[in-house]
């Protein structure tokens, strides 16, 4: 018996292997903008966010006029950054392979921009398995719950029949805030120790892990 009817995954850190590839943009937004490098734990406690809100939380307190500067140069490094490989984890298209023949709605909740999103949904070839999506310009940042509200009034799927899954602790504060149950994954921003805080409803160490807990 199916205990939801849709599934909802964070992109970064949870289907693409590009956390790399953010904390490389971060360190160098610190650099162009000539300011002390934040530790790495902060650096990773924004992966999820808008980018806006981002900026704002790594680096606070500074002139208003900085923080579209800082935006600017986080994109310009993430172009620079193409030619470093942002792999699918192991797993995830066979995984959501199973999930479709298996009829759960799926979607996508993530802090990048739409145009991000749609270039990386292209590219990786998920598109074939997520036709809903909400993006970090189209609703209120991580870990505000307005992205799976609104994925769930668009479907008519109660909040107890939906699925977060998320490698960061946004991902589970926003599940919980919407009412959504949540599993954690391990492999991408965050350790199971700091996930567990959040009281999800399980925590994997691998996509295809997530199988079980749908049966279990």
């Amino acid at each position: 018996m199916k205990h939801y009817d849709l599934i909802i995954f964070d992109w970064d850190g949870t289907l693409m292997d590009s956390i790399g590839r953010i904390l490389t943009c971060l360190r160098n937004v610190a650099r162009d903008m000539g300011f002390i490098e934040p530790p790495e734990a902060a650096q990773r406690d924004i992966i999820g966010m808008s980018l806006a809100q981002a900026m704002q939380t790594l680096f606070p307190g500074r002139p208003s006029q900085e923080y579209p500067l800082m935006q600017q140069s986080y994109r310009d490094n993430y172009q620079r950054q193409a030619h470093v490989a942002t792999p699918l984890y192991h797993g995830i298209t066979e995984l959501l392979t199973q999930l479709q023949q298996q009829q759960y709605q799926l979607a996508v909740a993530t802090g990048k921009s739409r145009p991000g999103l749609d270039r990386s949904l292209r590219q990786t070839g998920l598109d074939q398995f997520f036709h809903l999506s909400r993006c970090a310009d189209e609703a209120h940042s991580k870990p505000h719950p307005d992205m799976l509200q609104q994925l769930l009034a668009h479907t008519g799927v109660p909040a107890s029949r939906a699925l977060m899954v998320g490698d960061s602790i946004l991902d589970l504060q926003m599940a919980n805030a919407a009412g959504v149950a949540a599993v954690g994954v391990s492999y991408g921003a965050h350790s199971c120790e700091k996930l567990q805080l959040q009281n999800p409803k399980a925590i994997i160490s691998e996509p295809l892990a997530l199988l079980s807990v749908l049966t279990a």
